[in-house]
């Protein structure tokens, strides 16, 4: 799963520079050659899907997706834990309902065609689905790994809140 969430990554920032570098040329076409060409909108907002879809499965992956933060730092130890696992099984849910949907949007818009880049519409609803798959994938992995046993809670257990976390990385800058 490693991998996979590497290539996800690298393929999110690939997108991202190659969205950053046809809006760039959009705007030089409009701008300075007077004439805008037409595919660099539609590919830099389907660009834009991929990257925001591989890049929030992979935070889900790296633990960055939305949790029981405040409750947390209440509980004890198997709370906590019990607590990671209803945010996973919300996080698999979600995922779910991503390629559930998603599929279904890709189904009904397959035979349209985005007259600018000449390709099927369907593709604008693919990255919901691939990112709903590795959303499932990652989520997966970490209730497999907390069920087997795997100390993958230790690291967060042992950091701060966030608001002391700021005040200590605050205290440290010296004027």
């Amino acid at each position: 799963m490693t991998r996979v969430s590497t290539a996800a990554l690298w393929v999110a920032g690939i997108g991202l520079v190659l969205m950053t570098a046809f809006v760039a040329w959009q705007v030089f076409g409009r701008y300075v050659l007077n004439r805008s060409p037409s595919w660099t909108e539609q590919g830099s907002v389907m660009l834009m899907s991929w990257f925001i879809f591989l890049g929030a499965a992979v935070g889900v992956r790296e633990n960055y997706h939305l949790g029981f933060d405040v409750l947390l730092y209440a509980l004890p130890k198997g709370g906590k834990r019990w607590l990671r696992m209803i945010s996973d099984f919300v996080a698999l849910t979600f995922g779910i309902g991503m390629i559930w949907y998603g599929s279904q949007l890709v189904a009904l818009t397959w035979g349209a065609t985005l007259p600018s880049l000449g390709i099927s519409g369907g593709w604008d609803y693919v990255p919901l689905v691939a990112g709903g798959v590795l959303v499932v994938l990652f989520t997966l992995e970490r209730i497999v790994l907390r069920l087997s046993g795997a100390p993958i809670d230790d690291v967060l257990d042992e950091l701060p809140p966030a608001e002391v976390a700021t005040e200590l990385d605050t205290a440290n800058v010296k004027v």
